[in-house]
């Protein structure tokens, strides 16, 4: 059975629009719509932690949020891995932690070179996928004074960046937006059936990647 890591923040997580803490129901988290269109073929392990960044501090944060400082100990726990799938971004363009697509790209790269480089001790270097998130959406929650960007539209260059960091280190890309929409009570975060659209349309690329039967 081959296993699969899937690195992300709250979108990973399940985090409902309602907002209060509430997640959605396990099935409905991308992961778990993605394992069980596998169909046994795979597990998928979620790591998906609210807030968290690509490749940056953010200091308010009871918890490290900075990606590229806690995947090494994601990727040694979880080790055999047979595809690490990183969907981060939408944290990095807060305005007060980089505000810039191009940054989040940049720390998605590096994100991949980590998995690529990484001592493994059990098994061979897994294979990487680099998903852009879907575009946040105007709501009173991330509306002047902006939490996040899409006032600037910035978030609308994660797909171009991103694939562009996905040529240069090699890895495979896809753009979440293609398939799924924030939710605009707060801009942000999915409702179960956009969060499971991600789950479904990875499923054939996952396949593929993995020499899965179609």
């Amino acid at each position: 059975m081959k296993t699969i890591l899937a690195y992300g923040d709250s979108l990973t997580f399940g985090y409902s629009p309602e907002g209060n803490g509430i997640r959605h129901a396990y099935e409905d988290r991308w992961p778990s719509v993605l394992e069980s269109g596998l169909g046994g073929a795979a597990r998928v392990i979620a790591e998906g932690l609210n807030g968290r960044t690509t490749a940056f501090d953010d200091h308010t944060a009871a918890a490290d949020r900075n990606g590229a400082r806690v995947l090494p100990t994601l990727l040694d726990t979880h080790q055999p891995l047979d595809l690490v799938i990183i969907m981060l971004g939408a944290n990095d363009i807060k305005t007060f932690i980089t505000g810039s697509a191009f940054a989040a790209a940049a720390g998605m790269k590096r994100l991949a070179e980590i998995v690529r480089t990484h001592p493994y001790s059990h098994g061979a270097v897994p294979q990487v996928l680099l998903v852009a998130p879907p575009q946040t959406v105007p709501s009173p929650l991330n509306g002047p004074p902006a939490l996040v960007s899409p006032r600037t539209g910035d978030d609308k260059l994660f797909g171009f960046y991103y694939e562009r960091a996905a040529n240069e280190i090699g890895a495979r890309f896809f753009d979440a937006s293609t398939v799924a929409k924030a939710d605009p009570r707060d801009g942000v975060h999915l409702d179960a059936a956009n969060t499971r659209a991600i789950g479904e349309a990875l499923v054939p690329l996952v396949k593929s990647m993995l020499g899965l039967s179609a």
